[in-house]
């Protein structure tokens, strides 16, 4: 059974970290040797941009720099290790890869705002390899709202610069990342997209009623439109214990399977995106496992498994990329 997780952000903690790092051995929750135990035929390597350490009124310019600049380390790191791991762009790079033995690494980009309503830069991301972008953080920007406890941010929309991404996104053969984004936003990508949307690291609100998980009216209409959801393993997203607990995790992916099928639920750990300030379960990507074994106790057949570990993710990457 092979696995497939749509989003960490090791690269970002490479570029943060004070130690020196590498992919294939690190102190972090992603390597290629913790990807090989679980069995992982990709990764989505999140290159994402913390606006907050930038200032002045060219501050999107420097997050647009950084971005490349995350880029190049990400495609620097999977070469020095060719062997084991290759960048995928479709899914025929995605099967080649998979026919070689190596695991598949995707990048993406975590805060559209780089962006900053111009269009030819989006461009100049795909022809650098991105494939998936994220629309926005937790901050207003070019392309729309954040998801809040507040309604009247909650409930915006899309703007226009929104609308114009997201066209030429389906028109290059991009994945449109939802997670983040304001229930506003949400429901104007859903109905915009020509393309499956994906939440790549977003819960269930129903069970933590928190404004970055997705309500049943959301998850729904990801199913309906043949979108995916992915399992985020953030404490405060599965639960409010403060702990990041298996049961929890099992918990989650059950209800998105009764309120939208087998085929709407993925993984998306969000590792190296956090700091486990409780216990935790799973503490890096070799401990899959333990998911899969609880996940088995709690009756999901194989056949969901397999659709929720890789197939939901591959049949997104045949019809998108």
């Amino acid at each position: 059974m092979n696995l497939i997780d749509m989003h960490c952000d090791t690269i970002w903690k490479f570029m943060t970290g004070e130690e020196p790092q590498n992919l294939m051995h690190n102190q972090y929750s992603v390597s290629i040797e913790k990807l090989k135990k679980a069995g992982a035929a990709a990764q989505f390597f999140a290159c994402f941009v913390h606006m907050k350490q930038f200032d002045g009124k060219d501050r999107y310019d420097q997050g647009y720099q950084h971005a490349i600049k995350m880029l190049t380390r990400l495609k620097r790191e999977v070469q020095c290790y060719w062997n084991d791991i290759a960048m995928a762009y479709n899914y025929t790079g995605y099967q080649r890869n998979m026919a070689m033995g190596k695991i598949s690494a995707f990048a993406t980009i975590e805060e559209g705002g780089i962006i900053d309503n111009d269009i030819t830069r989006l461009q100049v991301l795909y022809d650098e390899g991105v494939r998936l972008l994220t629309l926005l953080w937790n901050d207003e920007n070019c392309m729309g709202y954040p998801n809040s406890k507040d309604p009247l941010i909650m409930n915006r929309g899309l703007k226009p610069f929104g609308y114009e991404t997201i066209e030429q996104m389906d028109n290059l053969g991009m994945i449109i990342d939802v997670s983040h984004l304001s229930d506003g936003g949400f429901w104007n990508a859903v109905e915009h997209s020509r393309n499956p949307i994906t939440a790549t690291h977003s819960n269930a609100r129903a069970l933590r009623n928190h404004p970055r998980n997705l309500s049943d009216d959301m998850i729904r209409a990801l199913a309906e439109t043949g979108g995916i959801a992915g399992l985020n393993f953030y404490q405060w997203f599965l639960d409010n214990s403060g702990d990041s607990r298996i049961e929890a995790m099992t918990a989650h992916v059950l209800h998105m399977i009764q309120i939208g099928g087998e085929e709407v639920v993925a993984i998306g750990t969000d590792f190296d995106g956090f700091d486990f300030e409780g216990e935790t379960d799973i503490p890096d990507i070799g401990e899959m496992w333990r998911l899969a074994a609880s996940l088995k106790t709690a009756g999901v057949t194989e056949r969901q498994l397999d659709k929720i570990w890789s197939g939901n993710v591959q049949r997104i990457i045949k019809e998108v990329l």
